[in-house]
């Protein structure tokens, strides 16, 4: 009787220690999904996060998008879960869907919107919903939003996700919400960038993603739900400006050797391979869930990929 105990202790720690570590992948809904679809490794991620998709009207009503019928349906069958995410940069910055979500998420319209993204959710087979409600947009009804839908997805089987920034909005986030989310999503990224040009330099250092996971554990997230989150590209300054971002498979092709170091002179600022390696290691060393990616569609191919660095050490 006592070896069998013994026997099943030891099989049950060995799984523990080899438990594998989720790789959360977001995917713009804006670029060419049917090509991209069929470039995904989905050897190498557990979770894809579409991005984004908000209600089209004041009812809370959600239009689908059909080009995701094909990443849920290559998904699903390499066993790799697809959620939807709300809300988003542009949940915070367009005037009109930001007071669309206020307006949603009170006492007398959450139960209505609650309603139909779950029935989205289901009726598009998606496994789950990714709370992207960031900065501003983050009001005093985001707790009771979050708990709600959290009831209603776990009824249905459902994940429920998020993601949190420490800097942007994350004072406001009660951490009652933390029962209710499968794992949170930390945006460790975006310290700075093209809205502050004065400021150049790393958007997300080592030291920072350390920063921001403490944040989060301190506020009561537990180390089981953690999910870090590195970015897949850079921001340039100086005579390297420009408004939008830089993907890292850009800054590789353009300036060779780049995958080796996290900037190119003093004008693009990015994660190369070994950062994006000692962020693996430190979400192992710490017992974290996993890594978040934004966005898989900027990743290097081959030996430059910092998707499958990142796997290598996640879940060697």
């Amino acid at each position: 009787m006592k070896k069998s105990l013994v026997a099943i202790t030891f099989i049950a720690m060995i799984a523990v220690a080899h438990a594998q570590k989720v790789v959360v992948a977001y995917v713009p809904n804006w670029i060419e999904l049917e090509t991209f679809t069929d470039t995904i490794d989905y050897g190498k991620v557990t979770h894809l996060n579409v991005a984004f998709e908000n209600p089209a009207d004041d009812a809370g009503n959600m239009t689908f998008n059909k080009k995701d019928d094909a990443l849920i349906a290559k998904a699903h069958a390499k066993k790799v879960k697809v959620l939807v995410s709300i809300g988003g940069g542009s949940a915070s910055t367009n005037k009109e869907l930001m007071d669309r979500y206020f307006a949603l998420l009170t006492e007398e319209k959450r139960a209505g919107f609650v309603a139909k993204l779950v029935e989205y959710v289901v009726s598009h087979s998606f496994d789950g919903l990714d709370v992207d409600i960031e900065g501003p947009s983050i009001n005093t009804d985001y707790g009771a939003f979050v708990q709600d839908l959290g009831k209603a997805l776990k009824l249905r089987g459902k994940l429920l996700t998020s993601a949190l920034s420490k800097g942007y909005g994350g004072d406001k986030v009660p951490s009652s919400v933390f029962e209710w989310f499968d794992f949170v999503n930390i945006m460790a990224y975006d310290e700075s960038g093209p809205w502050n040009p004065d400021r150049p330099g790393q958007h997300s250092s080592f030291d920072a993603a350390k920063q921001n996971v403490k944040y989060w554990l301190d506020r009561g997230l537990p180390k089981s739900k953690a999910v870090l989150g590195v970015p897949f590209y850079g921001y340039g300054f100086g005579d390297a400006y420009r408004k939008g971002d830089y993907p890292f498979s850009e800054i590789v092709t353009t300036y060779p050797g780049a995958e080796k170091a996290d900037q190119v002179g003093s004008t693009i600022w990015y994660n190369g391979l070994a950062t994006i390696q000692a962020k693996a290691k430190y979400v192992v060393d710490e017992k974290l869930a996993g890594i978040m990616i934004w966005s898989l569609d900027s990743d290097a191919k081959g030996e430059k990929s910092l998707l499958a660095a990142l796997w290598a050490i996640l879940n060697p």
